[in-house]
């Protein structure tokens, strides 16, 4: 019997340029979902605002 994944690919989408009307810097990655089932909050750098913002998990 196969093993079910446990790492899901999940993409994390920049907060902070929706408030000053510039375009939302997109990032993927993959996380447990046996660890951490809620979503989560990185820092990620943002090209468009040239600075590094919270980008938070969306599906």
């Amino acid at each position: 019997m196969a093993k079910k994944e446990a790492r899901n690919i999940i993409t994390l989408e920049c907060t902070e340029a929706k408030k000053e009307g510039k375009p939302a810097s997109r990032y993927t990655t993959t996380k447990n979902k046996q660890n951490t089932p809620e979503r989560i909050e990185l820092k990620k750098y943002n090209p468009f605002l040239r600075r590094h913002t919270v980008h938070k998990e969306i599906r």
